[in-house]
């Protein structure tokens, strides 16, 4: 009952290098081509214009789409979506876990991962495998999608930068705990206190470079020592009495 390009979907390897292009630059599988019901690389983009793609996207090593995208393709109600660029994002595949699972909250039908209050699955995966296993048709919550392009501003290699913060919808702090305002702050204050301690090493340069023309030593030359040394007769020496 699974239609072949949402199995491929979630089978597919994306992120790997494409076996057409292996030389050339930029070369990772970060679309996804309904119509193929193959991964591809922006170099295959040329054979696939009136293709349905689907951009895939990448977050600490896991596959991501953007929800306006799943939507189209498939009922995505209750899956716990994130806000990342701008953008909701919903993830394809179950995801380890990383903390021990709550008493009491809401948590994945599927694999009980901790979830927000009003979702019931953490990824489509983990939806599609809910649905097949309680026996209801999945026709359902699939829907006709007779066009899906790429985004309008281009495609992009679809990492996250480090910079970024993927955050569940609704929530102010990251799932490290700490709030993205005041990760930014602490990057504005070290970016401060670096370029201060910058500007003192420059003020501290240019008054050593100032103070040394002027600069002395007290000792000559040793040729001028030497010399001096040299025309110097020795004196009689002082003896002590001889009692």
């Amino acid at each position: 009952e699974v239609p072949r390009w949402l199995s491929s979907l979630l089978t597919e390897k994306f992120f790997n290098a494409c076996i057409i292009h292996e030389e050339a630059k930029r070369n990772e599988k970060n679309v996804f081509c309904l119509d193929c019901c193959d991964g591809i690389c922006p170099h295959c983009l040329i054979q696939h214009r009136s293709h349905r793609l689907l951009q895939i996207r990448r977050y600490v090593y896991h596959d991501v789409i953007r929800l306006a995208d799943a939507d189209k393709l498939m009922d995505c109600g209750k899956v716990q979506s994130y806000t990342t660029n701008s953008a909701k994002v919903v993830f394809l595949h179950q995801r380890p876990h990383t903390r021990p699972c709550r008493v009491s909250g809401s948590f994945c039908i599927t694999c009980d991962r901790n979830l927000q209050e009003s979702y019931l699955f953490c990824s489509v995966s983990c939806k599609l495998k809910h649905v097949l296993e309680s026996g209801c048709k999945l026709s359902m919550y699939l829907r006709e999608c007779d066009f899906l392009a790429l985004p309008e501003m281009g495609l992009d290699d679809g990492r996250m930068t480090p910079d970024s913060v993927l955050e569940p919808e609704g929530s102010v702090k990251t799932e490290s705990g700490s709030s993205s305002g005041c990760a930014a702050g602490l990057v504005g204050c070290l970016n401060l206190s670096s370029t201060a301690t910058t500007e003192i090493v420059r003020k501290k340069r240019s008054n050593l470079s100032g103070i040394r023309p002027g600069f002395r030593p007290a000792c000559g030359p040793v040729s001028d020592m030497s010399d001096g040394m040299m025309n110097r007769r020795k004196g009689t020496p002082h003896r002590s009495p001889l009692y």
